[in-house]
């Protein structure tokens, strides 16, 4: 086996460690694994690959729904400059909150409720926008004609979404109110992550810790699929309790 063969092989150990490493810095899963990456080299990261990047598979194909969701957008881009119909705001605007173009959303949102205004979809979503962009006091009419019209809108996210845009508003009773009713019924990270921010925000740290500990303790029952899903939860959940222990 000449040198070139040795090249090859050490080229190969170098680049499984790369992608093991940009994929945990991507995903950010237990911090363990970058110590086993480290110390074990190209061993580590065949480890690690097979534990956590080939199941992460999985989720490439949100990835790749990006493409044709991109066709989709540009096709109705057109479309829009000789159709420009509620309808057709309303689906672009939905496509953009996909994308994470909140700012584009909102405008769609807002031409498509200009045309009509008997649905409270359009609203709902044109909140979500706002809330993603930090304008939360438009955010608040937008989600309170969601919210009123069905408690459970969204499966009640809509109700958490509020809760925490009066919380933001310095509307601290209604978001109280609000947040313990949806969080005696959802289970989603996102109310609970909100609801114990603003428990921070009141100097309620006590409470604020239970609800971060709430979120952290999902993970331990969660299938992975899911875990993988709400990491981005669970690094803030654990952001969020080194503040609360200071």
């Amino acid at each position: 086996m000449g040198p070139l063969f040795f090249f090859f092989i050490s080229w190969w150990k170098l680049v499984l460690m790369a992608v093991a490493i940009v994929h945990f810095i991507r995903r950010r899963p237990d911090t363990y694994w970058i110590f086993i990456i480290l110390f074990l080299g190209w061993i580590g990261a065949v480890v690690y690959i097979v534990a956590e990047v080939i199941p992460d598979a999985g989720l490439l194909r949100g990835s790749f729904q990006m493409f044709p969701r991109r066709r989709r957008i540009h096709g109705l881009e057109r479309a829009i400059l000789d159709n420009p119909s509620a309808g057709n705001y309303e689906e672009l605007g939905l496509l953009y909150l996909d994308d994470g173009d909140f700012a584009k959303a909102r405008a769609c949102y807002d031409r498509s409720i200009a045309q009509r205004s008997d649905s409270v979809d359009p609203f709902y979503r044109r909140g979500v926008a706002e809330v993603e962009l930090g304008d939360f006091a438009a955010a608040v009419p937008d989600l309170e004609r969601a919210v009123g019209a069905d408690p459970t809108y969204d499966f009640h996210r809509g109700a958490g979404l509020l809760a925490h845009a009066y919380a933001q508003t310095g509307q601290a009773e209604k978001a109280e109110k609000l947040f313990q009713q949806a969080t005696k019924i959802s289970t989603s990270s996102e109310t609970y992550y909100n609801y114990a921010t603003f428990l921070q925000a009141q100097g309620r740290a006590d409470e604020a810790r239970e609800w971060v500990q709430k979120i952290i303790d999902k993970r331990a029952t969660m299938p992975g699929y899911q875990r993988r899903r709400e990491r981005v939860w669970f690094r803030r959940a654990y952001a969020l309790m080194a503040r609360l222990r200071l």
